[in-house]
Order: structure tokens, then sequence, then C-alpha cells
């Protein structure tokens, strides 16, 4: 059963406005950590309305600050963000035929994890329609709460904006414990990648990578560690599809 154009872009406006919600408080602390590391609230949402990735926009604030070069921040968003390639190819074979290739290149910018989860949970081929109507909301909350937090550091005191701070680390946990709790392949994956990351920041030699790079070993080192030890049958892949 297949949506009619007509009403599409409402479903998806109304499935994306719990995305949107989520999005605000997350873009909130991007903005605020932004403005406090020196970058004009004005860049912030600039960042945010180019860009819809938040571990990639996270990571890419201290290469900016620090002036790193353009090869070690490609590099390092393409680590980040290679997932965003698998998750397009898999969600191109869910687009209605009618989606062209413009509305395609659309798709791509807002193929978050997010909206692709929801997306790929629709029991009908998706449309341009449906997909600008699910991005709307949260691309809004995206851009509008990196302009709230960044507004709001130039004005809170100093003591506020550092227990805010800490925001960012409690939504990293939050990413991170759930699948931990349930994949011991997860666990190993986070140590493997901590251990990595300590001694990038003990060790004489290692020391010396700055923030990009090390960000780089530390995912390749874990995800190739993992894909040896322990890699996800085909047969586990298949199951999985089939409870979604």
């Amino acid at each position: 059963m297949k949506i009619h154009s007509c009403s599409s872009y409402q479903k998806g406006f109304l499935d994306g406005i719990p995305i949107g919600l989520g999005y605000l408080s997350v873009s909130f602390t991007f903005g605020m950590m932004a403005v406090n590391m020196g970058i004009p609230v004005w860049g912030a949402v600039l960042i945010s309305m180019t860009n819809l990735t938040s571990a990639g926009q996270f990571a890419g604030l201290s290469l900016i600050v620090s002036g790193a070069p353009l090869i070690e921040m490609a590099l390092t968003q393409l680590t980040i963000n290679l997932r965003y390639a698998l998750m397009s190819l898999s969600l191109s074979q869910k687009l209605h035929p009618s989606v062209g290739l413009i509305q395609r290149l659309g798709i791509a910018f807002g193929n978050t994890d997010e909206i692709f989860a929801l997306a790929m949970q629709q029991p009908e081929e998706i449309t341009t329609r449906y997909w600008f109507g699910l991005m709307t909301v949260p691309f809004f909350g995206w851009v509008g709460g990196t302009f709230l937090g960044g507004a709001a550091s130039t004005i809170l005191p100093d003591a506020l904006r550092s227990a805010l701070g800490i925001a960012i680390y409690g939504m990293f946990l939050a990413v991170i414990l759930p699948p931990a709790r349930e994949h011991r392949s997860i666990r190993a994956a986070v140590l493997i990648a901590a251990i990595i990351s300590c001694l990038c920041y003990y060790l004489p030699v290692l020391n010396r990578l700055s923030s990009g790079f090390v960000i780089i070993l530390c995912a390749l080192v874990a995800s190739t560690v993992m894909a040896i030890l322990a890699p996800i049958q085909a047969e586990d892949t298949t199951e999985q599809e089939v409870q979604r």
C-alpha cells in the first residue's frame, strides 16, 4: 500500500516531530559549545544548516578552533560519517521509482541515523514528499536548537555555562550505554577505543597526534579488531531485517 502524494508530506511531517524535539536538545549543547570555543552564533547556525551530523559537528569543533589542516578535517569526517554511505545504499532500495537524481541528493542531505531508522520502518515505499516532510521538523529543530544554545551562552553566567557543558558527555553516554548493555562486542569496541585514546594522550610519540587523527585511529583500530574477532554474520543481519 502506497501513501498518496497529497498526504505523504503531512504524514512525514508528523512522524518527524519526535526526532525534531530530540535534535533540539542536542543541538542546544552544540550551539553553546561552539560559541564557548570562540565561534560566533551565526557561524554555529551556518554549520548546523549545512551539516546534519551531531558526532561530526562536535568532532569538527576542536579541529576548526585549532586550525587543523583541511585534509585532517576531511579524513576525520569521512571516518565518522562513513556509515551514512551504507545507510544510503540501503535506503535507495526503498525509494519510490519516481524519485529522481536531484531528489536523491536532497534525501542524502537529510539521511541521519534517526530519520533513516524511521523511514526504513515504513511498510510502503518512500516518496520524495514523505521524506522531505520527515526531515522538516528535525532540520529546523537542529538549526533552532543551535541558535538557542549559542544565544544562551552569550547571556548565561559562566558557572551555569560550565554546568551545561557536561550535557554533551551525558548525550554520548546515552548513545553508547543502551547498545553496549545488550552486545558484548560493542562493549569491547568502546573499551578498545578508550584504551587507544588514553595511549594517544599519555605515550610520548602518540601524544603528538592531533585530535582529528586520534579519532581516526581509535575508530579504525576498534572497528577492525572487532570485525575480525566478532564479525556480524549474514544470517544475523537477515534476522534483524525481518524483525523490523
